[in-house]
């Protein structure tokens, strides 16, 4: 575990968030735009590690809400621990200001900083710019995002010649991910939950409610891990990623938010799995 005993409370993270973009569109065989952040090499090492000069052939991107370093660190032995030892790869990330998600979602899956795609406040317009779903269909290649409705996912990636599915309920969308996965006809699956955003929100990021929301993403990950090893194992080389948008913080009183340029928000934490 790459954490200080203060959890990372104490200055920004180096690897930033834009870099997924590029980083799941290398893995796929797909071009990027110039415009977008490099890839991750940590990331990329791994998997030519794990499967030689092939190329990924599906990843499945699991992004749980607001899940900073601070509460990975925490939290660590409680809920992290049984993760990280069922990962290949741990990686402490810098979100993009404003770590709000709507921002911060547009730069992962855009590769670009939030002045460059557009969105710089809590809004959802639907982005213009190329994003790796774009990128993805260009490659003659299948995308599914599977949301809760009304959320930013939902939401910001629309209009495009892709897939959506998108229910009222995290359970919804854990089953649907799940029957997709079963299906096997997507390249790119993207999965959000908003469990632990809402209850950090309504309770505090320390709050029973918050908590049991992060076992609950643990479990979901741990899940869909192992439904992709017994039902793609021996068909596809698989990318699975556990990635948080930003981090939270507790505000004067009890409730958590996030919006702030501190390491509580802007630092939160990628797990990659390689199957």
């Amino acid at each position: 575990m790459i954490i200080d005993k203060n959890y990372g409370l104490d200055g920004f993270n180096k690897i930033c968030i834009t870099q997924v973009a590029t980083t799941v569109l290398t893995l796929l065989g797909a071009t990027p735009d110039a415009q977008m952040a490099p890839p991750i090499p940590d990331v990329l090492s791994k998997a030519h590690e794990k499967f030689g000069d092939e190329k990924c052939d599906r990843v499945v991107m699991y992004n749980p809400d607001a899940i900073a370093l601070w509460i990975y660190g925490k939290y660590y032995k409680k809920y992290f621990s049984r993760l990280e030892t069922n990962t290949d790869l741990m990686l402490p990330m810098l979100s993009v200001f404003p770590p709000v998600t709507p921002v911060c979602f547009g730069s992962m899956y855009s590769g670009l900083q939030p002045a460059v795609h557009g969105i710089q406040s809590y809004t959802k317009p639907v982005l213009k710019c190329l994003t790796v779903f774009d990128a993805v269909l260009g490659a003659g290649k299948k995308a599914a995002i599977v949301s809760t409705e009304g959320d930013s996912i939902s939401l910001i990636f629309l209009e495009r010649d892709m897939d959506y599915f998108i229910y009222k309920t995290v359970k919804e969308c854990n089953d649907k991910a799940a029957e997709l996965i079963k299906n096997d006809e997507y390249d790119l699956v993207v999965l959000y939950n908003t469990d632990y955003d809402y209850w950090m929100h309504r309770s505090s990021p320390t709050g029973l409610p918050a908590k049991n929301a992060l076992k609950k993403n643990v479990a979901e990950y741990l899940a869909l891990k192992e439904l992709i090893q017994s039902e793609w194992k021996d068909k596809h080389h698989t990318a699975l990623a556990f990635a948080p948008d930003h981090g939270c913080h507790r505000t004067a009183g009890i409730l958590g938010t996030h919006g702030i340029n501190e390491p509580c928000d802007m630092n939160t934490v990628h797990l990659w799995s390689f199957v």
